[in-house]
């Protein structure tokens, strides 16, 4: 069963940056993509962005611009660094690996609060 990890999550003000991080407990060559969700109360869980093992990156219309996803294998690690953060960014943070259609694995969430 792999595991993923998620860190980097906090308290930051607006026009501030974070870097989310997703530690897996195995290579994550074995998932076909990586990606990053969100969900703030009261909403639905949304992607935000996602990298697949040939390093193709895409992004909700509402980070393109300040967020970028990367990943390095060598550490099992995959990135989301968040630039120009705004109120609306907060939201728990989840990183989802895939490895088919129907195996999908999910780490635990990181909070991530934009506020003044």
């Amino acid at each position: 069963q792999v595991q993923l990890v998620e860190s980097g999550g906090g308290l930051v003000q607006p026009g501030g940056s974070l870097r989310l991080s997703c530690a897996a407990s195995g290579p994550i060559f074995s998932f076909y993509a990586i990606c990053w969700y969100r969900q703030a109360p009261g909403q639905q869980r949304e992607l935000v962005a996602s990298i697949t093992n040939g390093r193709e990156t895409n992004y909700a219309d509402s980070v393109k611009g300040r967020f970028t996803i990367s990943r390095d294998n060598a550490k099992n690690t995959v990135y989301l660094q968040m630039n120009s953060l705004k109120p609306e960014d907060t939201a728990v943070y989840y990183c989802n690996g895939r490895r088919s259609v129907t195996t999908v694995y999910w780490g635990q969430g990181t909070q991530v609060t934009v506020s003044s």
